[in-house]
């Protein structure tokens, strides 16, 4: 059985906690895509750690934890991870492992990174510059270097290939920036990779699914990402969605069980792209102020907004969601009135489905008031105790989605969490 924890909107939702939470009902966490472009922020014995890489699970000490052949990975953000994983006393070694198909980040995909951005202009993506791109590209284009490849006595001549291929895309795009020190830290990390478990990721998952072993698969960055169903091109490399499990595991699609959508109470989104409800006023600049969001990895301050239904209701279908996780509810407590996006203005049109192209369309949130709850929720542990405006608010919620959200998270502490 694997269920699989996502998100829903831009990404930045709080995965993180909520897998950590989950993990104990769990034998196995996964991660199925993305890079190191992800941050899942966990507070352990009070201290916060962002895991780019390492599944959400390490911290349980009896979880299997896995890096699927989807994720690509760079060994310099994995040594760092490990170190600080370490120094809560976990050892990586006896329960993380890695898929030998899982495609490697080089010093020269961060290279053509920067490159590709600082040749858009006006026209950036807003990419974290981690790499993630020019390594999905390799992957596409059958050049890439992968974790099983590092058994291989002829890496080095591989890697050198690979590395003449990128230095003439640099060279045509007048990038002079000296990386040899970027190279010196990738290969200290490799020698580290190499002494990590390293596994044939498919038959090992399937594996523990045919011993009875529960599976939790965890997901990087947010629906609205997606490479495919997402607003594309402010997108992501990597399929974020439900189907990203069976590529990016090596996992049947029958084998897949609940999957649990991980939303907001509001909106937010780092970079650059369309953003329907982002507010340009003081009270978007309140939500990120009492949200704390600035992004995990580059710290950029996040895009700000309410909540935006029709995009979630979108991101609920093409993912099968059978649960939602809202999260920051407490974020909301002090406002007074509370908005929720339940269709798009298109040329004078009303619609509730998400255009192909949103950065193409001049597109105005149809919103719907509430009053807001305007009391603390971050003692709440029974929804009993939930104020009346904020089950109303949930309910309105439920009922347009025709999903269910199933829990409530109201504050950063793993025991801050309410089950509805």
């Amino acid at each position: 059985m694997v269920d699989v924890i996502l998100g829903l909107q831009w990404g930045d939702e709080g995965k993180g906690k909520i897998v950590d939470y989950f993990a104990p009902n769990y034998d196995v966490v996964a991660r199925f895509q993305g890079g190191p472009n992800a941050g899942h922020t966990l507070y352990v014995n009070g201290k916060k750690i962002v895991l780019h890489q390492i599944p959400s699970g390490i911290f349980h000490q009896d979880k299997i934890n896995l890096i699927g052949n989807g994720v690509v990975l760079d060994p310099v953000t994995l040594k760092r991870e490990c170190d600080a994983v370490a120094a809560f006393g976990i050892d990586v070694r006896k329960n993380l492992y890695i898929s030998q198909r899982t495609n490697l980040i080089v010093p020269t995909h961060r290279a053509l990174d920067k490159a590709s951005e600082q040749s858009k202009g006006d026209g950036k993506i807003g990419s974290t510059l981690k790499g993630i791109g020019p390594a999905y590209m390799d992957k596409t284009g059958r050049n890439a270097l992968r974790v099983g490849d590092l058994l291989d006595k002829n890496f080095t001549t591989q890697y050198i290939k690979l590395r003449l291929k990128h230095q003439r895309l640099l060279d045509n795009s007048h990038f002079i920036e000296d990386i040899s020190a970027w190279e010196e830290e990738f290969f200290e990390a490799l020698e580290f990779l190499r002494t990590l478990n390293i596994v044939n990721g498919e038959y090992f998952i399937n594996e523990q699914i045919a011993k009875g072993k529960k599976i939790l698969a965890e997901g990087a960055q947010g629906t609205m990402l997606d490479i495919d169903f997402g607003t594309f091109p402010f997108v992501t490399s990597s399929n974020t969605i439900s189907a990203g499990v069976c590529t990016g595991l090596g996992i049947a699609p029958q084998k897949i069980n609940d999957v649990l959508g991980v939303s907001k109470a509001y909106c937010t989104r780092v970079g650059s792209g369309p953003f329907p409800t982002e507010l340009h006023d003081a009270t978007g600049e309140e939500l990120r102020k009492l949200g704390s969001e600035f992004g995990a990895t580059t710290g950029r301050p996040r895009r700000c907004g309410w909540i935006d239904l029709v995009a979630l209701k979108y991101t609920c279908m093409v993912n099968g969601v059978t649960k939602i996780v809202m999260t920051k509810a407490d974020v909301l407590d002090s406002f007074d009135t509370l908005h929720m996006a339940t269709a798009y203005q298109i040329h004078g049109n009303t619609v509730q489905e998400v255009p192909y192209q949103m950065n193409k369309l001049p597109i105005e949130p149809v919103y719907q008031a509430f009053a807001g709850w305007k009391c603390d929720t971050t003692t709440i542990q029974q929804p009993d105790n939930m104020p009346q405006e904020m089950k109303q608010y949930i309910a309105f919620i439920n009922n347009y989605l025709q999903t269910p959200i199933a829990y409530v998270s109201n504050g950063p502490g793993r025991d801050q969490i309410i089950s509805l």
